[in-house]
């Protein structure tokens, strides 16, 4: 089993991405995502008060890619802090998606990570940039369909690791630390202003 990722910018990128996962034949039990921001939060509690599953974020994964994952619901990370999250990878951290906490008793966010077979390097990476408002796309594949979601993931332009991991450590970041408190809804609009994508 090869554990393939992507990290987004966006939600939508990320639902680019998942619907042609599927597209190709990746079931959703080998699909996982966690989406953090503010704009994740409201989406889906607006959702739950509507069910209508129309919003602009967590509604364009969930509708438009058919239905995403079971289970997708509310956690918290620390230090990451809310995330909308589903599949394979935060069920095996947790057991049980809604109203979780990701915490020191599952070994964490970035164990979950690493147990899934990503280095601990490239684990604090995705940890970080989850943290700062980005949509972690995981996908467990073998063969010809673990080929295929690098080649679709790579195409859907997920962030660069050499290049987004080398900005972090320009600006003084060295790891992932669950004890710093979660950015804030101002500080995710930062960020993704870094990389010209719309505020929250």
């Amino acid at each position: 089993m090869t554990v393939v990722t992507g990290l987004f910018d966006t939600q939508e990128e990320a639902a680019t991405a998942v619907r042609a996962l599927r597209d190709a034949g990746i079931d959703n039990t080998d699909i996982s995502l966690v989406a953090n921001g503010l704009d994740s939060v409201i989406d889906y509690e607006n959702e739950l008060a509507d069910d209508t599953g129309t919003g602009a974020g967590v509604g364009a994964v969930l509708g438009g890619a058919g239905g995403l994952l079971a289970g997708l619901g509310l956690l918290t990370i620390p230090g990451i802090g809310p995330v909308v999250a589903g599949g394979w990878l935060l069920a095996t951290a947790v057991g049980a998606v809604a109203g979780a906490v990701v915490g020191g008793a599952a070994g964490g966010f970035i164990g979950a990570l690493t147990a899934a077979g990503i280095s601990e390097e490239d684990a604090h990476f995705y940890a970080e940039g989850v943290k700062r408002g980005g949509t972690l796309v995981t996908v467990r594949a073998v063969g010809e369909l673990a080929d295929k979601a690098e080649e679709i993931l790579e195409a859907a332009e997920r962030v660069d690791v050499q290049t987004r991991r080398a900005a972090y450590e320009q600006d003084g970041w060295e790891t992932f630390d669950e004890e710093e408190q979660p950015y804030s809804p101002d500080e995710i609009r930062d960020y993704r202003g870094l990389y010209n994508r719309n505020p929250i």
